[in-house]
């Protein structure tokens, strides 16, 4: 009888062993039906070496447009940094997650 629960246990691990790295690689995606968020409010600083300036953006939070200032990010050799933003699909705003490219 302990062999059998062993057993179960053993195959509920397994399982939530293949499933939980799918679950991991989940997308967050918002569309709201409001007016599009301001235009930029940032001074962009100089270049600094071996860094890349990730620009500020707004997010939605509680039912309004909030800015959130840009930032300095290590560089990724190979790679370039396509910023956070709003875009446009018919009457809603998508927001899109900043992320690296090749």
């Amino acid at each position: 009888m302990a062999t059998g629960k062993a057993m179960f246990a053993a195959m509920l691990i397994a399982a939530g062993a293949v499933t939980a790295p799918g679950l991991s690689c989940a997308a967050v995606s918002v569309d709201i039906e409001v007016a599009p968020p301001p235009p930029p409010v940032e001074v962009v600083p100089a270049p600094r070496v071996g860094y890349v300036w990730a620009p500020g953006y707004y997010v939605w939070r509680h039912h309004a447009h909030v800015w959130r200032a840009g930032r300095w990010m290590r560089e990724r050799r190979g790679y370039h940094w396509i910023p956070d933003g709003w875009v446009q699909a018919g009457p809603r705003w998508h927001y899109a997650p900043g992320h690296w490219e090749r």
